[in-house]
């Protein structure tokens, strides 16, 4: 039972991801923080996509009430005015971690959602609102925060193993394909990393300086500690080289929401990201044990 609770909170940064990268964080950058969500509740894992000049923002809700993830989808006018808010994906089992893309002429969605025992990615119908399962990925175990992306003619898949609690934040892992649908291989060299300062994808993929990047999330000291930038010096079928770069941390302007950052989400001219405080009363204790009290 939790004495402890992440309590998470997103921003929207005003400048690119490429930006950030270069000067080495995102302290000074004017963030446009969310506002806080009831108690013991959070919005997490944020990802956008520009439609018709508003900026969808997809992202986990979670409450310590159920334990329980939910995709919701928060819209924002070109000028980060709040449009709306609607929850838009749910299903039996935990979601988070929404990687929204376009690809093929469709709007994809492809959710953490590990303990359904597969990897759904899903199609938009009526965007931002209807999401309907489109194929099953199946890999080499179970997949957590899959990332995919394209790189020299082929689909990629970033994700860290669900095998235990350790390799759920330490090993990476990769699979490539030549359709999104699959089928997927899995990269011979598997897990690429394991390494707690950076084995979990963190956001989403980019180029900079002709080298392909990763974020990935630093989990030395708590869980989300901090972003780094996994830059691949290689990436192949048969050859995965890369180097890590120095943790980005949660700024000064994040307030008591600085003991960790674990997203960082390429969106146009801005990127969002996730900073967290750490509840430390012992209601969390209290909460899940009404909870389980109520499943009795």
């Amino acid at each position: 039972m939790p004495r402890r609770c992440d309590i998470w909170r997103i921003g929207i940064v005003p400048a690119s991801i490429e930006t950030i990268v270069a000067r080495g964080g995102i302290d000074g950058l004017d963030t446009l923080w969310m506002p806080e969500e009831p108690d013991f509740s959070f919005l997490a894992d944020p990802f956008g996509l520009w439609r018709d000049g508003v900026l969808h923002i997809f992202a986990e809700h979670y409450d310590y009430r159920d334990r329980h993830g939910r995709i919701v989808c928060l819209r924002f006018d070109a000028a980060l005015h709040p449009i709306d808010r609607q929850e838009v994906l749910s299903e039996a089992w935990h979601l988070s971690y929404p990687c929204v893309f376009e690809a093929d002429g469709e709007i994809w969605m492809l959710p953490e959602a590990h303990r359904s025992g597969t990897l759904t990615l899903y199609r938009a119908g009526d965007f931002p609102h209807r999401w309907a399962p489109a194929s099953h990925i199946v890999l080499d175990g179970g997949a957590v925060d899959a990332t995919p992306f394209r790189h020299e003619g082929r689909w990629w898949l970033a994700y860290a193993s669900a095998r235990d609690r350790r390799s759920r934040q330490a090993d990476l892992r990769l699979a490539f394909a030549d359709r999104l649908e699959g089928p997927w291989t899995a990269h011979p060299g598997n897990p690429i990393r394991s390494d707690l300062a950076g084995g979990r994808p963190g956001g989403t993929p980019f180029v900079l300086d002709d080298k392909l990047n990763l974020p990935v999330q630093d989990g030395t000291g708590t869980y989300g500690a901090a972003i780094r930038i996994l830059t691949f010096d290689r990436l192949d079928p048969a050859v995965a080289r890369t180097s890590i770069g120095a943790p980005i941390s949660a700024p000064a302007d994040a307030g008591r929401y600085r003991e960790g950052l674990h997203t960082l989400s390429a969106c146009g001219a801005v990127t969002l990201v996730d900073v967290k405080r750490v509840d430390r009363t012992g209601r969390g204790w209290l909460i899940d044990l009404r909870r389980r009290l109520r499943a009795g």
